[in-house]
């Protein structure tokens, strides 16, 4: 695997601690990756802990590509 430049940004934060921070706020304040919200009209859809984990992942590089 190519080693990464940990490249910092003016306040001294590397970008992958800011992207991980993204990561963890948007999980947070959306529920993003736990599945749909149930109204009453729909079958409510639960993940299993490995999808959820998947999900996060997936959200981190997304996080990670917008700082690039």
């Amino acid at each position: 695997m190519a080693e990464e430049k940990n490249e910092t940004t003016p306040g001294g934060r590397s970008k992958e601690e800011i992207a991980l921070e993204m990561m963890k706020f948007i999980a947070q304040t959306t529920n993003y990756g736990k599945g749909g919200t149930n109204t009453g009209f729909s079958k409510q859809v639960t993940r299993t802990a490995e999808e959820h984990a998947d999900a996060l992942i997936e959200l981190y590089e997304k996080c990670r590509k917008v700082l690039a």
